[in-house]
């Protein structure tokens, strides 16, 4: 199909295809920011006419629902059969399974459907990709399913003394109501982009609780309050919707100016120099993210707006609505390590791998987690590449950090120089390690990091194999001193 043709290539509505032939925008990225500007509409009108003042449980789970099915079918036609079926399948092993095995046949029922769906899609009907096909809507599906299998599990199947204090804090004490599941799954605030969410936060949002159990948590009468305040999510909102807006703004100015397929033309790894190579390739890497930034930061105002998200008070009394944050961008461009970038990337999904595998995982945590996040994200070679890239890679830097770290950090002059050394190797290796995720297949893959000598693959694997992971000289006394310098140094 040529560029040509782009613009109508959707399985959902094409009742805005003139508007995508105006702007020369792919049609389903038309269809799917009307509909989250739609979303963000009534998410203020749902937190201001069906409040719980105003609605019942009932109603307020029944309009998130048909709103968020409404703008399914809209985006993908009768794909969104896929989502639907794949959420009434995994309410009939909620009701059905027993408490010790429904966490398990959830997660294989869920995460098989949705590898299914990725391998008919790509392999056998060549659908191709879309920027915005039915599988994204399916990978935050499955993490809500899974999320609250597991969580069911831990209410109701589990001791408390057998819990960490996370699993403890967000066990599920009974099996959901299927209006209950239907709404946590398919409300329109989060079934175009997400984030997952705990679904005992969802059901506190619904009910009227949940702005009141982070308020009581503060002494309000000490502040000079006579009663709790009423927390507005208006001004979080717009500060979002100016980062959208200038996500935007830079992803149609510079999205297309380094096409990543330039890093494995011929010429151009000929001609090239190793240096610029890795330069073009970091500057390919940083223009994809706006468009991520743009997605995620609308769907956190769309779930601000509709009065979902706060998280508290902080020491100055200032409100935060950033409960269900999916990215940290000041975070995300300073990181001096890979897990600091990979910790405010896509949050909500990390927080995901960390509950369902990390953290459950009787062996090698790191290596199962990186699997599991290849697999949920889809069947192109190039997300295997990058996350099987990715596992030795930190392990090298928390080795590397463990070694060395503690020689820098007992002066502000080292500290700093230490910060510079690590961001700068810390981007470079996560446009090492992404860029086939970037392109998706086999063979580019193989290319690119043939072009590139293998050189971070190689360097990961001897540190692995010439430093110990802790250092048997660092002891915990040193540790302590080193950490007291380092709070001096604030």
């Amino acid at each position: 199909m040529g560029d040509e043709g782009l613009p109508d290539r959707t399985t959902g509505s094409t009742l805005l295809r003139p508007l995508s032939e105006r702007f020369g925008l792919p049609l389903d990225q038309v269809n799917f920011v009307a509909c989250q500007l739609l979303a963000l509409l009534a998410a203020f009108w749902f937190r201001i006419y069906l409040s719980p003042k105003n609605a019942s449980p009932v109603v307020r789970h029944a309009c998130a629902t048909m709103f968020g099915i409404y703008f399914a079918v809209f985006c993908f036609g009768w794909y969104s059969l896929h989502i639907f079926t794949l959420v009434l399948l995994s309410y009939c092993i909620m009701m059905t399974a027993s408490i010790p095995n429904l966490h398990r046949y959830s997660f294989v029922a869920a995460m098989g459907y949705l590898t299914l769906c990725q391998i008919s899609r790509v392999y056998i009907f060549h659908y191709g990709i879309l920027s915005t096909d039915f599988s994204g809507p399916m990978m935050i599906i499955t993490q809500k399913i899974t999320t609250l299998a597991f969580q069911v599990h831990d209410g109701i199947g589990r001791k408390v003394e057998d819990l960490t204090p996370d699993q403890l804090q967000n066990a599920v004490k009974t099996r959901p109501s299927f209006l209950q599941y239907l709404s946590y799954h398919l409300n329109f605030m989060s079934i175009l982009a997400g984030p997952c969410s705990n679904f005992k936060d969802y059901i506190a949002f619904i009910e009227g609780r949940h702005v009141q159990m982070k308020l009581l948590e503060v002494n309000w009468k000490q502040k000079g309050y006579d009663r709790l305040p009423e927390p507005s999510p208006n001004g979080a909102v717009l500060r979002k919707l100016s980062l959208v807006l200038v996500s935007l703004i830079l992803f149609l100015l510079f999205s297309k100016s380094f096409p990543v397929e330039y890093v494995v033309d011929d010429m151009f790894i000929k001609e090239t120099s190793f240096l610029w190579r890795y330069i073009y390739g970091y500057l390919a890497v940083q223009v994809r993210k706006p468009k991520y930034y743009f997605a995620w930061i609308l769907a956190d105002a769309v779930n601000n707006a509709a009065g979902y998200g706060f998280s508290g008070v902080d020491k100055e009394g200032r409100f935060h609505w950033d409960l269900i944050c999916n990215l940290k961008i000041w975070n995300i461009e300073t990181s001096t390590s890979f897990k600091m970038y990979i910790d405010n990337w896509n949050m909500q999904t990390a927080v995901w791998l960390k509950r369902i595998c990390y953290e459950r995982a009787p062996r090698y945590p790191t290596v199962l987690t990186f699997i599991l996040s290849a697999f949920w994200h889809g069947v192109y070679p190039g997300y295997f590449f990058t996350f099987i890239t990715a596992i030795p890679v930190i392990l090298a830097a928390k080795t590397m950090r463990n070694n060395f770290r503690h020689y820098f950090i007992s002066s502000r002059t080292q500290k700093v120089f230490y910060d510079i050394i690590t961001w700068i190797v810390t981007q470079l290796a996560i446009c090492y390690t992404v860029t086939p995720f970037t392109m998706l297949a086999l063979k580019p893959s193989i290319k690119y990091y043939s072009s590139m000598y293998f050189h971070f693959h190689i360097l990961s694997l001897l540190v692995l194999l010439i430093l110990p992971m802790k250092p048997p000289g660092q002891t915990q006394k040193g540790l302590q001193q080193n950490s007291v310098n380092h709070q001096k140094m604030r």
